[in-house]
């Protein structure tokens, strides 16, 4: 089973890497399921319908979210509707959304994805700790491939999670702060885990927005609109090889495809 996961997905432009992407990337790479965090997708800050189904026809299998989740109010009723579009499992039960799904690869392969968030430095929200326990107790035993986003500010947080899940699913894989992480791993219990997989969208930025506007802001405290920049437009993920019989991690592999790259994969349908 090879899953790829795609970091945050940051505005138009890296909206459209993906789109540009996914397809090639799939067939070279032998993929068997994409996932991708999609809670910047408009405008740097939400995710639409509209940005839902773009993402789902470029062969996105699973889009979790982040903080940003409920930013873009229509979105509620895909996510109260759809079930491979996630919120994070440690909000209130009653916030609309699911915190895990099953997905299924094209040859019937069943794959629980579960999207946390992190306490540290982030607004209140429940345990994640708890919640990934009380997740992982619904899951049937013979689902042996589970993938866990844990969109967390704070590497500490992390790599907390990434022990505390260790042997009990396939992998930790963080996001949130944009900037990939050269500390990929497969643990010892067999989870692969990063700390962030880095952000889909423009590298020549703050995290995406532009450098100038972010720039005036931080020294004169003048307030200004953050909006997503254009250049250098980079998807960031990692390629997980994962035993389908133990749910174990196999290999995990960082990769960062720029725009050349992007087009030379475009060419090759």
């Amino acid at each position: 089973m090879r899953i790829l996961f795609i970091g945050d997905i940051v505005g138009k432009p890296g909206v459209e890497i993906v789109q540009q992407v996914v397809p090639a990337l799939r067939r070279e790479e032998s993929i068997d399921l994409v996932i991708a965090n999609g809670e910047n997708a408009e405008a740097g800050s939400g995710i639409t319908p509209a940005i839902y189904r773009k993402l789902k026809e470029a062969e996105v299998d699973c889009i979790t979210l982040g903080d940003h989740v409920y930013r873009k109010r229509d979105i509620i009723q895909i996510l109260e509707s759809k079930p491979d579009i996630l919120r994070p499992a440690n909000y209130p039960p009653e916030a609309p959304g699911r915190g895990y799904t099953i997905v299924k690869t094209e040859t019937g392969v069943p794959v629980a994805v579960i999207n946390l968030i992190g306490r540290v430095f982030m607004n209140p929200v429940d345990c994640p700790y708890h919640a990934a326990d009380h997740v992982l107790e619904e899951i049937a035993e013979d689902i042996t491939i589970r993938f866990v986003d844990f969109h967390a500010e704070a590497t500490s947080d992390k790599q907390l999670m990434g022990r505390y899940l260790d042997g009990r699913v396939s992998a930790v894989i963080g996001t949130h702060t944009h900037v990939a992480t050269a500390d990929e791993q497969i643990r010892p219990g067999g989870t692969a885990f990063q700390c962030d997989v880095g952000m889909t969208g423009p590298h020549d930025s703050i995290l995406g927005r532009l450098t100038e506007s972010v720039l005036e802001t931080t020294y004169s405290f003048r307030p200004r609109n953050f909006h997503v920049a254009k250049n250098d437009v980079r998807l960031s993920g990692v390629i997980i090889d994962i035993d389908l019989r133990t749910g174990k991690a196999q290999s995990i592999r960082r990769i960062s495809i720029d725009e050349r790259r992007a087009e030379e994969l475009q060419e090759s349908l």
